[in-house]
């Protein structure tokens, strides 16, 4: 399988995280934290030099046209270093412009992106925060050559530093599921959006942003009104694998920490390595990364491939979730009371992990979407309907019919 590091892949991978060993020391990261916009404006400029904006952009907009597994192995070396950044958020949103949107859209949003002169973001969680299209409750209604967008968005990542924002929205009222979605590229500056900066774990610069009235040119729809469902899947399919690239970065840094200081702390005479309890913790740490990176590339790969490539997303993050909050968990068990420690930076992987893994999806969610696939059979097996009551003193054919056959 491609989606394997090849000589080109691991060169690529090499030169982002000499960069940013020297770039992203601990303490830019400590004084972004305290940073209002959260970024670091010369190094998000270093970084665009390199190319690592326009990565996977077209050609035509300045980018060069590499697949999702590249950006992944950036994100994941931008994860090791913690490196504050709005990658993420911008990778997510241009690639969805550049997947997705009509060619005057890509033509004056995507140059701009590549330069490093622009940050994006994207829009979607509201009070019910499943990723699924029944959460979406925010209205957009059509008035002259605009929309006219009214709601709340919870969770924005990076609108503080965003020059733009995709936002899903219904469009049709009285709408559910699927039907009448629609995706807007909106100016993060628009009169009537409010924010209030959110108190995160990660202390990431994620906002709830209030939508009043906001006008939004019909230029700026992505496909078709009405129609996004399959645009924003995508979407949050390509933002999820990227998220998981990131997370495993952070977890590999993180469990490279507790085997180091495995060798060398001692405790009863001996290094605490010496112990089996702390070299299985150690190999499990190991082997749940391993895991993660082989299901996350897998996933990339499939999606550069054109290939349906939901089920391994929702593997890798299901997969992900709990691997990597399990190997987190044991680092801080093997460095002790020092691992708790704020002046000790092992607790800003820690805290980062810990947030990514709450982000685009819960274990739960993804488990279900898993699920869906692989039993939801039309006619035979229906998840999530209620199991069928039958009354204790009914004939046993009785019985039998009303859970053999659908509701």
């Amino acid at each position: 399988m491609d989606g394997l590091v090849n000589d080109d892949k691991r060169l690529i991978a090499e030169s982002a995280r000499e960069f940013l060993d020297g770039e992203c020391p601990t303490t830019l990261v400590r004084a972004m934290e305290a940073d209002p916009a959260g970024y670091s404006k010369e190094l998000w400029a270093k970084v665009a030099e390199l190319g690592w904006q326009g990565m996977c952009l077209p050609e035509k907009v300045g980018g060069s046209n590499m697949s999702l597994v590249y950006l992944g192995l950036v994100l994941q070396e931008a994860g090791r270093a913690l490196a504050p950044l709005p990658l993420h958020s911008t990778a997510v949103a241009s690639l969805a412009i550049a997947r997705d949107g009509s060619e005057a859209q890509q033509q004056r949003y995507l140059p701009d992106v590549v330069a490093g002169k622009s940050v994006l973001t994207w829009a979607f969680t509201e009070r019910d925060p499943r990723f699924i299209p029944e959460a979406i409750q925010m209205s957009a209604r059509a008035q002259g050559d605009n929309f006219v967008l009214d709601g709340m968005k919870l969770f924005v990542d990076s609108f503080l530093a965003a020059d733009h924002c995709l936002v899903v929205a219904r469009t049709t009222p009285g709408s559910r599921g699927a039907d009448g979605l629609t995706l807007f590229i909106v100016d993060a500056r628009s009169q009537g959006i409010s924010h209030t900066p959110l108190i995160t774990l990660a202390k990431d610069k994620q906002c709830q942003v209030d939508f009043k009235g906001v006008q939004v040119p019909k230029a700026n729809v992505i496909g078709r009104v009405g129609e996004a469902w399959p645009v924003v899947e995508r979407m949050l399919d390509r933002g999820t694998a990227l998220l998981c690239a990131q997370m495993l970065g952070a977890t590999r840094k993180d469990v490279e920490m507790a085997i180091e200081y495995a060798k060398f702390r001692e405790a009863f005479g001996q290094p605490i390595g010496a112990f089996q309890s702390v070299q299985h913790m150690c190999a499990d740490m190991q082997i749940w990364v391993d895991g993660g990176e082989l299901l996350t590339f897998e996933a990339l790969w499939k999606m550069d491939q054109g290939l349906p490539a939901s089920v391994e997303v929702s593997q890798a993050k299901a997969f992900c979730n709990e691997k990597c909050e399990a190997a987190i968990r044991n680092s801080q068990s093997i460095h002790g009371g020092i691992g708790f420690m704020m002046e000790f930076d092992l607790q800003l992987w820690f805290r980062r992990v810990s947030a990514w893994t709450m982000r685009m999806g819960t274990t739960f969610e993804h488990r279900a979407r898993i699920a869906h696939a692989l039993i939801d059979i039309p006619g035979v097996v229906v998840l999530g309907r209620p199991v069928p009551v039958v009354p204790e003193d009914a004939p046993v054919a009785t019985a039998r019919l009303a859970v053999a056959v659908p509701a």
